[in-house]
């Protein structure tokens, strides 16, 4: 350990940011710089609170030390802060306390324990005149910053704590910063919030280079994770650029019982009682690890308990799943609460398998305890089955949101619009006028996911009703006057340009509330992806589904899918604005040229092909190349990883993983796993419209997409997998029990429930439809593991696995030890066996319903080998077609004997 106390000029020179600020954190009177053996930092000297945290072999700092300056008055937050609500047996009212608020120099703690760098008595910072006496330390553990803090009850009666937060403040703050210098210099915290177990994972938003994991000390819990209000300090907090500070709370009672009393917490809330003279000791652990992808290991190395569940945490009721638990002391208990029978099994460390019982429907936890008496809770959620919960919504938006009001003066009839689930009715008029007016993302996404449910589950009615939308409503009033462009808002605000009755509660002074001319612009690139999937989708049941009989033929649909695109992005995007950039679901476009080509449409599929060379080839000399509407983004990702991926553009292809992998976490919390960072849009598509951390908003399903092409290409990746399956399941939990679909979960302890609006919910859908597929992995220490599907113990030979998909899709499987990527074009995959020892596969394929066995004569085999062409696989007794192996379905049945060639 070394100490070294640096005078404030050299900060200062370093960083003219630290100076002309309020500075109540004592910034101007230096620092106190140590280094443990991974990590360098410093503290400010005066408050004792941690400056700035370094990976002592890159100098990479996960802390904002250059914008400290303007971070230092009173009421922002730092690492090293405390929180707390305490009341005594004379105050049934708990008082509130907060270091942040009022600072003073801290007091100094003398005599100091060997390892501890500083230490102070919080007394001037807390109001000495409280019942209890806290002291912070900051010490050296092995490699390892740990921070502890020693609460005593100083009165002569009991005090109970019913909150004690930490603080997690790092460089997540985007504001004054170039895109270059924020994929460069910030980082991502992301919670695990479960209890001992529980741990803060710090992500570099590059997604490369060390990272961090933040675990408790001892038997320090994490019960609940809370965003903290802070004054704005000129950074925009709790804005696009800036989505502020939360902090790991280990008790949170008082928080539960008053602000807290309406929503359901993640875990059960606590406080802690002591008696006169008592110490409580908890505090945090700062880790260093090589990289996001060994965050895992560092939470196992500090010796606190890691939960990995197979496939996730979002388990169908028909789907068994596997929870592998990594601690050095054995499980004592592990109660599911009735949502599972946990059934042990052999196998390196503890492994269960837990499988629904059926008597519980969403959220639900696993509580694990151990034999040294730490406890752990995952937090899981159960859908119904993947099948019925899609047939759930589509039957929900074809009734309850579909529009039919053929007076309207907007031509909105016939839709299917967004819906609110609070009031039970279709959002006619929103002063966010996209909302009401079936464009942008907030008002497409009731039909988007109708739409696209066709093409992962088409039902005869919903087509329909599909079909109708647009040929009546998006032919001639979403594109107008005979064009392809899209246009903003079908709803407006102008009440002299229309016979409309507005609602006069409403605000319509904000610069949402578009006039006419606003409304009707076809230049916003995102709005094409909406209409393309619409008629893609229904392409594909023309084409896949002969004897449904729409009101057009397949080449119909596709020729409008193909134009629509091109008039936005073909010539330079000169149409549209945006169109340099990814568009949100943009992997449809992949999916419509591959069609093209299969149609044999070759000069089409040429002129597609050299539009989105173009927007690659351009992206391939951008440093960071995830432009977008906003100044940070998760959403361009998708788009520029698919086109520099299908060009070979592998530099860039490459980047674009890690930066996913740098907002996309993996921990054991249904919530958490595999949710790509979205904090803005519930103010542009929610009813409860605020800044805050969304849960499997769209971003979840769509970033997964790049995640699953990239383990298809690197089938041992099994940590991409892990990542990208949640996220593409994640649309799952956002359908209620009565089918509604909500834009995303709200994340702050005091909500905890889904949006009411459906807003953007269908662009989450689109990406769980484009990537559902089942996944057989064979893992070098756990061995078969199936994702999306449930594996056959009995298998008659011990070379072959069998397993049946339970997937939202079922037309899927992709085999890892082969590389192999099977789709079928129509009906649904019941059984996959995979022989191990020929390395052949056989499906046996079944229609989705009785009424599809009269559709369906012949069904189309796709075989991909992504990144392999060495071995070609071919389906036994099969004429190729449409780019791949046609097989007869006549009978209702078939089976697909796949082969290498």
């Amino acid at each position: 350990m070394r100490i070294v106390r640096s005078a404030f000029y050299l900060a200062a020179t370093l960083h003219p940011r630290l100076i002309n600020a309020q500075d109540d954190l004592g910034v101007s009177q230096g620092f106190t710089t140590f280094r443990t053996g991974a990590i360098s930092g410093q503290l400010v000297t005066s408050s004792q609170n941690l400056a700035s945290l370094r990976s002592a072999a890159s100098d990479f700092d996960f802390l904002p030390f250059d914008f400290l300056a303007q971070l230092a008055s009173n009421g922002a937050h730092h690492i090293g802060d405390v929180t707390l609500r305490y009341r005594t047996s004379s105050n049934t009212s708990w008082i509130s306390r907060d270091s942040s608020s009022s600072r003073g120099p801290v007091a100094p703690l003398v005599n100091l324990e060997p390892g501890v760098i500083m230490g102070a008595d919080l007394a001037p910072t807390l109001d000495g005149n409280i019942p209890l006496k806290v002291t912070r330390e900051w010490l050296v553990l092995g490699d390892d910053l740990a921070l502890r803090f020693n609460v005593t009850n100083s009165a002569s009666g009991i005090v109970e704590m019913g909150s004690f937060g930490l603080p997690i403040s790092i460089n997540n703050i985007f504001t004054n910063r170039t895109a270059v210098d924020t994929q460069a210099n910030c980082s991502l915290a992301d919670p695990y919030i479960g209890l001992q177990a529980g741990y803060v994972r710090v992500s570099p938003l590059k997604g490369t280079g060390n990272a961090l994991a933040i675990t408790p000390m001892g038997s320090t819990q994490f019960e609940a994770w809370r965003f903290l209000p802070e004054p704005d300090g000129n950074f925009g907090y709790q804005s696009q650029t800036f989505e502020g500070n939360y902090e790991w709370q280990i008790h949170s009672l008082a928080w539960a019982t008053n602000e807290w009393n309406n929503s359901v917490p993640w875990n059960s809330p606590t406080s802690k009682t002591l008696e006169p003279g008592e110490v409580y000791s908890v505090g945090l652990r700062f880790r260093l690890t090589d990289s996001v992808r060994s965050i895992e290991d560092a939470v196992v190395a500090s010796e606190t308990p890691l939960a990995v569940g197979i496939p996730g945490y979002v388990v169908p009721v028909d789907l068994t799943a596997s929870l592998y638990l990594n601690y050095s002391f054995p499980v004592a208990s592990i109660d599911t609460g009735g949502a599972f029978t946990a059934i042990e099994l052999s196998g390196p460390g503890s492994v269960y398998r837990l499988t629904p019982t059926g008597s519980i429907w969403g959220r639900c936890r696993v509580t694990i305890r151990y034999a040294d008496g730490k406890t752990q809770t995952v937090h899981y959620f159960i859908p119904k089955s993947a099948s019925s919960t899609l047939a759930d919504m589509g039957q929900f938006f074809i009734t309850a949101a579909h529009f039919t009001d053929a007076s309207d003066p907007f031509g909105r009839a016939p839709s299917i619009m967004t819906y609110d689930r609070q009031l039970e009715k279709i959002v006619t008029q929103d002063p966010r006028v996209w909302i009401a007016g079936l464009s942008d993302e907030g008002g497409t996404g009731a039909y988007l996911a109708t739409s696209m449910k066709q093409f992962a589950q088409p039902d005869a009615h919903e087509l329909g009703v599909v079909d109708d939308f647009i040929h009546d409503t998006v032919v001639g009033t979403i594109q107008q006057n005979n064009t392809f462009g899209v246009v903003a808002s079908t709803f407006f605000y102008q009440p002299n340009a229309t016979n409309y009755t507005y609602d006069a509660s409403i605000d319509w002074s904000t610069w949402t509330s578009w006039n006419k001319a606003r409304a009707y612009t076809t230049r916003r690139a995102y709005n094409y992806i909406h209409s393309t999937a619409t008629y893609w989708a229904l392409y594909r049941n023309a084409r896949n589904y002969p004897d449904i009989k729409l009101r057009a033929d397949w080449s119909w649909y596709l020729g409008r899918a193909y134009n629509t695109t091109q008039y936005c992005l073909s010539n330079r995007a000169a149409n549209c604005d945006y169109g340099l950039v990814g568009l949100m679901g943009e992997t449809v476009l992949g999916e419509l040229l591959e069609d093209l080509k299969r149609e044999g449409l070759a000069s089409e599929a040429a002129a597609l092909e050299s539009t989105m060379r173009y927007r690659a080839r351009l992206w391939d000399t951008q440093a960071v190349p995830y432009g977008s509407e906003m100044a940070w983004d998760s959403t361009g990702q998708e788009g520029v990883y698919y086109w520099t991926n299908y060009f070979n553009l592998t530099s860039t292809a490459t980047k674009t993983i890690n930066s996913i992998l740098g907002y996309m976490p993996t921990v054991a919390h249904w919530g958490w796993n595999g949710n790509a960072r979205r904090y803005w849009d519930f103010v542009y598509a929610a009813r409860i419209t605020q800044v805050e951390r969304q849960i499997h908003h769209y971003g979840s399903a769509l970033n997964s997409l790049p995640l699953l092409s990239y383990f298809e290409q690197n089938p041992t990746d099994l940590y991409a997998l892990r990542v990208a399956f949640a996220g593409n399941t994640a649309p799952l939990t956002n359908i209620d029990e009565g089918g509604f679909g909500s834009a995303a979960f709200h994340s702050y302890p005091e909500l905890l429930k889904w949006d009411p609006y459906s807003g953007d919910y269908g662009q989450g859908f689109l990406g769980l439809a484009l990537g559902q597929c089942t996944y057989i992995v064979n893992d070098r220490i756990h061995g078969d593991l199936i994702f999306g599907g449930n594996l056959i113990e009995a298998a008659s030979n011990a070379t072959t696995v069998l397993m049946e998909p339970r997937d939202a899709v079922r037309r899927r499987v992709f085999v890892a030890d082969l590389g192999l990527k099977i789709e079928i074009s129509a009906g649904v995959i019941q059984r996959v066996a995979y022989d191990k020892a020929t390395r052949g596969v056989a499906l046996d394929i079944v229609p989705l319903s009785a009424e599809q066995s009269l559709c369906v004569k012949n069904i189309v085999v796709w075989l991909k080998r992504p990144g392999h062409t060495t071995v070609a696989f071919g389906v036994a007794g099969a004429e190729k077609s449409r780019g791949g192996w046609l097989v007869d379905f006549s009978d209702g049945t078939s089976t697909a004997k796949i082969t290498a060639t």
